[in-house]
């Protein structure tokens, strides 16, 4: 594995690993305002959420790397502290990445990008119209962590208000995770679509605690057919189960016929069985055909 020590880079060389590193990141497209009444709208994949109570977003106007110079969107909030943070989504991601641009103060991005300007109903900075949610937010508190190029200035900004398109909406009135079509900030020119195409479930332990790996069975643990997210749902279940005297499946009864006579290629498929049930998500199905191995 190849160690980087950081201290041995230039800035630039230091953003580039990062942020191929770090990854994908969200991405904030923030509109301000000045005291003069200019409006900028500027993305940042620096961003976050970082406390629902309060709710607290966190996106960073960096110093830029190059001239250690500062972005409209920090001089704006500055000045006028108040943001729209726009989430981003496939559909506006091209016109997102125009307003990147290092456009003269006063120019409209607006214009440039082609997008469209909303009255904000709490504040003053314009919502993007085009933008599917969006929250409108007082800023708290600006702070700085370095005046060198590179250093990040962290805008702390409070959610007052918070607009989204019905069309995304599951039956329940929520957002659908598979309507928005989230876009995310990589490395370099990289952006990633998230649809329903690549997006899976992991079952979480909200309030019972998994048996975790270090329980299970050495020659499961040890299987080199389970991988560790493998070994990770299996570890996830709330009690260790035991044998379901009632559990039937034809798949493991050809296998203990096929391979009666060869233990070590028996085991082989029964793990390669289980793996192919945790990818399907059937957990409780993998668990048995595991433990009918165990107490042959």
């Amino acid at each position: 594995m190849k160690t980087i020590n950081l201290s041995d880079l230039d800035a630039i060389e230091i953003q580039q690993w990062l942020q191929h590193a770090i990854a994908p990141r969200p991405i904030c497209f923030a509109s301000t305002i000045d005291k003069e009444g200019n409006i900028n709208l500027s993305p940042f994949s620096f961003f976050n959420l970082f406390s629902t109570n309060p709710p607290i977003v966190i996106f960073s106007p960096s110093r830029r790397v190059r001239d250690n110079t500062t972005k409209h969107t920090l001089q704006n909030v500055l000045e006028v502290p108040e943001v729209v943070i726009n989430i981003v989504d496939y559909d506006m991601v091209q016109q997102t990445s125009l307003a990147s641009c290092e456009f003269p103060k006063g120019c409209s991005e607006f214009a440039k990008t082609g997008l469209t300007m909303q009255k904000s109903t709490l504040i003053t900075p314009p919502m993007v119209q085009e933008a599917k949610v969006k929250f409108e937010c007082k800023v708290v508190e600006v702070k700085s962590l370095g005046e060198q190029g590179g250093a990040g200035q962290l805008v702390i900004a409070e959610i007052l208000a918070m607009h989204v398109e019905e069309t995304i909406l599951d039956l329940n009135g929520m957002i659908d995770q598979r309507k928005i079509n989230h876009v995310a900030r990589l490395g370099g020119d990289w952006y990633c679509r998230v649809d329903e195409r690549n997006l899976f479930i992991v079952e979480k332990p909200n309030v019972k605690l998994g048996i975790g790996v270090d329980v299970l069975p050495c020659a499961i643990k040890s299987s080199s057919f389970l991988s560790g997210n493998h070994l990770g749902k299996l570890g996830n279940v709330n009690e260790m189960p035991v044998v379901d005297p009632s559990f039937e499946d034809d798949k493991l009864k050809n296998i203990f016929q096929y391979y009666s006579l060869a233990p070590e290629e028996m085991e082989k498929e029964i793990h390669l069985y289980a793996a192919e049930l945790l990818n399907a998500g059937k957990v409780k199905e993998a668990w048995q055909v595991l433990l009918a191995l165990e107490v042959l």
